[in-house]
């Protein structure tokens, strides 16, 4: 399980945040509570991260949590900045990897929904957060962030892959982002091992909608473009 990052989580822009640390050791306090947030997350679930049990297991005063952290819902926001934060790197490692020759050259495709169900295999406190009724409307406003950042970074690998270019670029990205979260968040709703059938399902259906794109048989995406379906 990978311990939040105090230093960024203390620079966010966390809506609940009482007090930002500015110095090192503050920093440190900060990341103590939300590996330990986390470690219960992952365990027993949101409705046992209170501020008291919180401060029991990371050896802080209840007033040093308060400080920082004033209620659960402060909790909740922080980890959720950390889940997502995380998953926008690994997109980060992915494609300095993938132009660097390194992954996802056989089959991007196939590489790229394997890393991202590893991470909810290996987080089982984002699981945990993202499948409960817990998310706050600011941990909301973060996800829909999140999603348009990840979208805007996946615009990179498809522009490289299928040579889309202009301004379908954005929103094939978008789409493609779209589905991939809400399928593997599917396949893993249930299962904290995934769901195979649906991510080979999700992987096949990605697959073809590439290989269309790569030869130009995936029509235009614009706006105005008539839709024939039905």
């Amino acid at each position: 399980m990978t311990a939040p990052d105090g230093e960024a989580l203390a620079t966010a822009r966390l809506p609940s945040l009482r007090t930002t640390p500015q110095q090192a050791r503050g920093r440190a306090k900060l990341a103590r509570m939300l590996a330990a947030a986390d470690q219960i997350m992952a365990t027993e679930g949101a409705d046992a991260v209170t501020t008291t049990r919180l401060a029991a297991e990371a050896g802080i005063s209840v007033g040093t949590v308060y400080r920082y952290l004033p209620h659960r819902g402060a909790v909740i926001e922080a980890l959720a900045q950390h889940y997502l934060g995380l998953l926008e790197a690994q997109l980060e490692a992915l494609i300095g990897a993938f132009e660097a020759g390194e992954w996802g050259r056989a089959d991007l495709v196939g590489d790229a929904v394997d890393a991202f169900a590893d991470f909810y295999r290996t987080h089982p406190g984002f699981r945990a957060l993202w499948f409960g009724r817990h998310l706050t409307a600011e941990t909301r406003e973060l996800d829909r962030a999140h999603k348009q950042a990840m979208a805007s970074r996946l615009a990179v690998l498809v522009a490289q892959v299928t040579g889309l270019d202009g301004d379908d670029l954005p929103r094939v990205s978008q789409v493609l982002q779209l589905a991939t979260d809400a399928v593997i968040q599917e396949a893993f709703r249930a299962d904290p091992n995934g769901d195979e059938e649906l991510l080979r399902a999700l992987k096949t259906m990605l697959r073809g909608h590439v290989a269309e794109l790569r030869t130009g048989s995936g029509g235009r995406w614009s706006a105005h473009q008539p839709d024939h379906a039905g």
